[in-house]
């Protein structure tokens, strides 16, 4: 899905220079559901026909029996493995609770596995993502934020897009002073085919607020998500 970019929020540095503004997704392109009811989409047997013509393409004999219902199988997978286009990720951001005594420094839930598919070859990337936000008096459940990975993993991707789009989605529904997504996984497009680099890991970052303002919050980041104590 391509997606328009503003500046990202954030302060003026007290010197006076120049900030540099990391390019920003618009909300408006990714906190709803994307595909709306009235979209036009190809039907299910219309579905189920192209899994045949890629199988004929490759040299099978679609009329095999171990084949007779792989059309079928593989459009019921496209819909579990793609279900995140039909949900909201707002939705899953604005159940918020204020009962934190005063509760002042960041939240962190690491290690959220998640598999998503490469939007240049549709073969799987997987591995784990890190979150961070600093809250303003109000809380997700945590259970939230592993949520909101699934939604956004379960579309076609590409770990970069995926990185700024969780962040982005916590900046603008929760509104926190900060927040930090670093995610690490591993591409079959990279792993099992082209290259073929089997255990190579790619990892990505995203900072807003205070974590891009102050190096030490970073640190202090990077420190709780590698401390294996």
């Amino acid at each position: 899905m391509d997606a328009k970019i503003k500046p990202i929020r954030g302060t003026k540095p007290a010197d006076g220079r120049p900030e540099f503004q990391p390019a920003e997704l618009d909300p408006s392109e990714f906190l709803e559901v994307a595909v709306q009811p009235d979209q036009p989409r190809p039907s299910r047997a219309e579905a189920e026909a192209a899994v045949k013509t890629l199988l004929s393409y490759i040299g099978e004999n679609t009329e095999r029996e171990g084949l007779l219902d792989t059309p079928r199988r593989v459009v019921e997978a496209y819909d579990e493995l793609f279900q995140g286009y039909h949900q909201c990720p707002k939705e899953v951001l604005e159940r918020t609770f204020g009962e934190t005594a005063g509760y002042d420094d960041f939240v962190l839930v690491r290690n959220i596995s998640f598999t998503s598919h490469c939007e240049h070859h549709v073969m799987p990337f997987y591995g784990k993502a890190h979150i961070a936000y600093t809250p303003v008096e109000r809380v997700v459940g945590l259970s939230k934020l592993a949520r909101l990975v699934d939604i956004f993993g379960r579309r076609l991707q590409t770990q970069e897009h995926l990185t700024a789009q969780i962040a982005a989605a916590i900046d603008e529904v929760l509104k926190p002073r900060g927040v930090a997504v670093l995610i690490e996984a591993e591409h079959t497009c990279m792993s099992v085919r082209g290259i073929a680099k089997k255990g190579a890991t790619t990892f990505t970052s995203r900072y807003t607020g205070v974590f891009r303002d102050n190096p030490a919050e970073q640190a202090r980041f990077m420190s709780m998500v590698r401390d294996r104590g």
